[in-house]
């Protein structure tokens, strides 16, 4: 083995941070949005420090068989009583039969980068006291943090909140990313490709996408890559999408590949930062990961101010223009059984109704195609479309504002405030390999129409 660098010589600028880890006896029990943490508190604080939150997009608040310790809907991540991230050390050059023996030192945390069948690269790491780390990604193994399987908009409730089970091939890693905090304020969080295994080792085989970069370091990429998109603006005053692209295991930000696991990386773009800011989205090839700030989230609702916008909603009692019944939405957590009482909307108009089984437009008349066969024609403006229920959107993290639930995503029917519709509409959410489509956030349906939203038409009371 020889050593070809030191601690000085390893230290990369920001671009370049790979400071990971997560000492299993160091390891804190992930906790969520409405829990207090014991051990986050340092002396001399009245409360512990929150770095932000992650919420998975598609599950409406909690996964359809409850949030469960490490696998859940939303996490989010406090400054831990003592520090457990790391930062790069020693680089080695070594042939590669000798790489298991290089990496049999379960304390110390590694990179491995085989560059060939005889040569290696291993990038040894040591104990950063001025970082958290915490990982996410498909496996279960105590060393992540946050487990995170398949969204399936397909495999989800009329409400929202998919099963959170894992699906019969999995696109997303089993360690898929990690996210190192700083700290001190200002709690910067950084995220990079690819997690610590329970040897504490990140191996990227010969096939993976890697290379050396000006400076003489190493870097790569995971299969199905990782992707961050960063809003453009600031997320909840003036909603706006950013690009897309990909992080390297060294935190790089690299534009997109040809295709989702394509060998040939992206140009390097050297003006952007890995650093997550409220709003940005985290794509992990099956789920996309939203990272809201705690200034972020003191602008959202909270699921009691959500549960007094619901009774504002009922207290003005809309009712059916047909049938003349008072219309009512079910309790935020009724979110797979249809209420007699609950409204329906004809996505194409707006047009809120109860319930009623006619209305069926199979053929609009001579010369012209008929109408798909869920679709149902408004009595009140004769509009043929979609006819589904309305829902709330009870993840209040997702919205952009606490405005009034006004507007709801089509075709899906999730009801919530107009400049979260407006929003949403506009980002493009990755699919496969290289698709992108806008989905309502609150189950993952990709959104339809002009727009991807349409404003409600509510009718008062009679008397």
């Amino acid at each position: 083995m020889v050593l070809e660098g030191s601690t000085e010589a390893l230290c990369p600028p920001s671009s370049l941070e790979l400071r990971p880890s997560c000492n299993k006896s160091q390891h804190s029990s992930p906790v969520g949005p409405g829990s207090q943490p014991q051990d986050s508190l340092c002396p001399g604080e009245k409360e512990p420090v929150v770095y932000g939150e992650l919420i998975v997009l598609g599950y409406n608040g909690s996964l359809a068989n409850g949030d469960k310790g490490r696998r859940r809907s939303r996490l989010a991540l406090h400054r831990r009583t003592k520090a457990n991230g790391v930062k790069p050390d020693v680089i080695h050059n070594i042939s590669t039969p000798l790489v298991s023996k290089a990496l049999s030192n379960k304390s110390q945390h590694s990179i491995s980068y085989t560059l060939s069948r005889s040569h290696s690269v291993i990038v040894e790491y040591t104990h950063d006291t001025n970082t958290d780390m915490f990982q996410i990604g498909r496996s279960t193994e105590s060393m992540i943090d946050f487990v995170v399987t398949d969204t399936s908009p397909s495999a989800q409730s009329h409400g929202g909140g998919g099963e959170g089970g894992q699906s019969a091939q999995s696109t997303i890693s089993r360690y898929a990313c990690r996210i190192l905090c700083e700290r001190a304020p200002p709690y910067t969080a950084r995220i990079y490709a690819a997690g610590f295994d329970s040897s504490k080792n990140i191996f990227l085989g010969e096939r993976a996408a890697k290379w050396r970069t000006s400076d003489g370091l190493m870097d790569g990429l995971t299969t199905n890559g990782v992707l961050v998109m960063h809003p453009a603006g600031e997320f909840v005053s003036e909603p706006a999408p950013g690009l897309w692209r990909e992080i390297s295991v060294c935190g790089n930000v690299y534009a997109l590949r040809e295709t989702r696991s394509a060998q040939q990386r992206g140009k390097l773009v050297e003006n952007e930062s890995n650093a997550l800011q409220d709003g940005s989205l985290i794509d992990l090839c099956g789920a996309t990961l939203l990272w809201r700030t705690p200034g972020g989230l003191r602008r959202t609702p909270t699921l009691k101010q959500l549960e007094s916008l619901r009774q504002e909603l009922n207290a003005a009692r809309p009712q059916c223009p047909v049938g003349f019944n008072t219309l009512a939405f079910p309790a935020l957590a009724q979110r797979q059984t249809v209420d007699k009482k609950q409204p329906w909307v004809y996505v194409n108009c707006g047009h809120v109704h109860g319930y009623h089984n006619w209305g069926f437009r199979r053929e609009r008349g001579p010369g012209t195609a008929p109408a798909s066969g869920g679709d149902r024609e408004c009595p009140m403006c004769r509009r043929v479309g979609p006819y589904v229920p309305l829902w709330m959107g009870c993840e209040g993290g997702l919205y952009l504002d606490s405005g009034p639930p006004t507007h709801a995503f089509c075709p899906c029917g999730h009801v919530c405030s107009e400049r979260t519709v407006r929003g949403w509409s506009q980002i493009p959410l990755p699919h496969g390999t290289h698709a992108f489509h806008a989905a309502c956030p609150f189950c993952g349906t990709w959104l339809s129409g002009e727009q991807g939203y349409i404003k409600l038409i509510f009718q008062g009371p009679l008397d």
